[in-house]
């Protein structure tokens, strides 16, 4: 995995993770280690050699015209190999001068003959302008990270109300080179006495541009120590044994990988989005790029110190010794996060950002070829739009945008790149097809399963909206585990008998038919043994019971069948079927994408503190901030799966850490709004979809579709590859 998404990406990538094999053995981190004082490393040269130093800048100023996504990446893969040396520090330095306009050491620092680090906070010091023009600066620096070796610093000073940025040689300065926690990259405090600045080296730059490119940078290598940390977690509970079996195979320590593995997704997703706003001209509006870096710098930042530590408690005993690297991991992935500034301030830095307007754009640059597709959708959907009601809905359906991704007749066969341009002619036509619920899982199985009278029966008035489904899975003894499920059907003449209770079915006194899964061989294993049958809800000995919800709705729905009978014809594929069916899900998946990083819970939390302001003080605003930290990473991992589908590539791990922690965030940003709101969400008298029903209704979103816990188990299972849970132990008979 890697922050960069295309080809390139990937093959820069590797080109500097081979480099890091070479050269950042663990040995040589040792020795960096282990040294009395720090020096460059040894391949520093070839480094600026290779032009890694100078990637982000211009080839006029010595560079290799690339931008602040390229050196994101490297910077991740050398955040991975914990690699000794300034790199970040000076690079940071370049970019911030860069940006300032302020040329002159550019080449310099990007063929590695002069080392640049900047300082993030200015300690004690401030400038002092005299009545004849000239400034002098006079204080005691906060740790410069990287200052061990700089002979180039970059520092922020007290001007009156707000900052300045001076630049100034190691010369011009007494330098302490302090005994440093990061034992492989090292720093330094620095003492000014009435030292005189030139106007020329001031920069002229906004006061918070040098911290917002510090996150960026410090989010890239906060998601290689995250992605290293998952990796020696994973690699050590799929070995290491304890009881007579993996650790990984306990769930304590395999929801924690997996947790690991949610966090590290988070971080690699904010670090490339800020990486990529954060170019001049990426971005039409500034603010746009500073909320992207904020984004990253509180939740990067924090996901390389959370799973640093998390990887020690993983690796038990081990982690804890000198001698294994995980604490040198955690050093510098802490000294990120101290040095930025605390996750606080950056979650803080986010809320006011968006209550000032500021939102993130997200979109997909689609290819040439989508313009080819374009033209005869816009005609047909504009014959849609002349039709209303019914026959609007019907002509959607039939012309396959129902479900386009799904094969002619019934969809249009459209690839990830169609789907797109699909979706953007129907929101500009303002045109809204049927929206199928379970009837948008159910006739993807038919296509795929179901024998040729099923789907002409079926599918058709399934598009069109005019034959709604509910699902019959789901048992009081088998929810997460539906193997278990116990409904039987037998044979008889013609068709099957189905005798046993469903329970949280939806829409089942409203649903023309349903999908039902029950038990035809009681001798089979219990995953093979279930088929897959369609059943018509008026049918005799069917008993709907409405199941009241904690809302105080009955939207779900206990259902009894008592030997209701399915004629053969309404099987779908074979006896025995039914699990691998049940687990359908085509190649062509539907490809979507939101621009919505916000979602509506945060929305209603903004709405609020824009009404009462009062009511905001720095705990709530650094508690909105990281709520819309959640949500944006969220729509992040959406748009980076999507990005994937349409450069036709396998989806990676975002799409279930996206599920997980969507549904997460949306059950916190719900409580948030019951207790901003106080003893008004407690009278009984709002409306539905109100604050306090959304809270109430959530609690089943990490329930339904299988629970968080389940999931969890998914992730640490099929992406980190941990021992499966072990097979319940088979039921002694007791005795007489």
């Amino acid at each position: 995995m890697t922050i960069g998404l295309t080809e390139e990406h990937r093959d820069l990538r590797d080109a500097v993770r081979a480099f890091a094999k070479r050269h950042i053995t663990q040995d040589a981190v040792r020795r960096a280690v282990d040294a009395k004082n720090e020096s460059l490393p040894p391949y520093w040269g070839e480094l600026a050699g290779q032009g890694l130093l100078g990637l982000h800048l211009p080839e006029a100023h010595g560079g290799s015209g690339y931008g602040m996504l390229e050196l994101a990446v490297s910077v991740e893969e050398l955040g991975r190999a914990l690699a000794p040396g300034p790199f970040l520090p000076s690079s940071l330095a370049a970019a911030v001068l860069h940006r300032a306009g302020y040329t002159g050491p550019l080449p310099a620092l990007a063929d590695g003959s002069r080392v640049g680090a900047v300082g993030l906070a200015p300690g004690t010091l401030a400038v002092t302008r005299a009545q004849d023009g000239t400034a002098s600066v006079t204080g005691d620096s906060e740790l410069v990270v990287g200052g061990h070796l700089a002979d180039l610093f970059v520092l922020p000073v007290r001007d009156g109300d707000g900052l300045a940025w001076i630049v100034l040689p190691r010369a011009a300065a007494s330098v302490d080179d302090v005994a440093s926690h990061d034992l492989t990259r090292r720093s330094s405090r620095l003492r000014l006495r009435d030292v005189t600045v030139k106007d020329a080296d001031i920069l002229d730059i906004d006061e918070h541009a040098p911290l917002d490119l510090a996150a960026v940078l410090f989010a890239a290598e906060a998601s290689g120590i995250a992605d290293r940390s998952v990796t020696t977690a994973a690699d050590h509970a799929r070995v290491r044994e304890q009881f007579g079996r993996p650790v990984g195979q306990f769930q304590g320590v395999k929801h924690r990988c997996a947790r690991m593995l949610a966090q590290a997704e988070q971080a690699r997703a904010c670090a490339w989005d800020a990486a990529r706003a954060a170019d001049p001209g990426a971005v039409s509006d500034p603010g746009e790029a500073a909320l992207a870096a904020a984004v990253a710098g509180t939740t990067g930042v924090e996901a390389g110190f959370a799973t640093a530590k998390d990887c020690i408690q993983v690796l038990g005993g081990i982690g804890f010794t000198w001698e294994h690297d995980a604490h040198l991991a955690l050093r510098r992935a802490q000294t990120l996060r101290i040095t930025l500034g605390s996750t606080a301030h950056w979650r803080r830095r986010v809320a006011r950002l968006t209550l000032d307007g500021a939102r993130r754009t997200l979109s997909v640059e689609l290819p040439p070829e989508a313009e080819s597709a374009r033209a005869s959708v816009r005609a047909e959907l504009r014959a849609a739009a002349a039709l209303e009601g019914k026959e609007r809905t019907t002509r959607l359906a039939d012309d396959g945008y129902t479900a386009p991704h799904l094969p002619a007749p019934w969809g249009k066969g459209a690839d990830a790149v169609t789907q797109l341009v699909i979706a953007e002619e129907l929101r500009a036509a303002g045109l809204t097809p049927v929206d199928m619920i379970i009837g948008g899982w159910v006739v993807p199985t038919l296509i795929a399963h179901g024998s040729a009278a099923q789907q002409e029966r079926f599918l058709a008035p399934s598009l069109s909206g005019d034959l709604v489904w509910c699902q019959l899975f789901s048992e009081p003894g088998a929810g997460s585990d539906l193997a278990g499920l116990t409904t039987r059907a037998e044979k008889t003449d013609d068709g099957w008998l189905i005798t046993g209770q469903k329970v949280w079915t939806s829409m089942a006194r409203d649903a023309h038919w349903g999908v039902l899964l029950a038990r035809t061989d009681a001798d089979a294993p219990k995953h093979k043994g279930l088929s897959y049958f369609l059943l018509d809800m008026t049918s005799p000995g069917l008993d709907i019971r409405p199941l009241r919800q904690i809302t105080g709705e009955a939207e779900f729905n206990e259902v009894f069948l008592d030997q209701v009978f399915i004629p053969d014809e309404l099987l779908v594929a074979g006896p025995g079927d039914g699990w691998r069916l049940a687990r359908t899900t085509l190649a062509n998946e539907r490809v979507a994408l939101s621009d919505d990083t916000v979602g509506s819970g945060a929305q209603t939390l903004l709405e609020m503190a824009a009404a009462t302001p009062d009511i905001v003080d720095d705990a709530r605003l650094t508690e909105l901030g990281g709520a819309l930290c959640d949500g944006q990473s969220g729509a992040l991992l959406g748009l980076r799966t999507t990005l994937r589908s349409v450069a036709g590539q396998q989806p990676g791990a975002e799409a279930s850490i996206a599920k997980l922690l969507g549904v997460e965030h949306q059950q916190q940003v719900w409580e948030m709004c019951v207790e901003w709101q106080g003893t008004a969400a407690l009278t009984g008298e709002g409306h539905r979809h109100d604050p306090t029903w959304m809270f109430l209704n959530s609690r089943c979103l990490s329930i339904a579709g299988g629970t968080t816990e389940v999931q969890l188990n998914i992730i640490g299972e099929r992406l980190l590859g941990l021992p499966r849970d072990p097979e319940p132990a088979p039921k002694r008979s007791r005795q007489a």
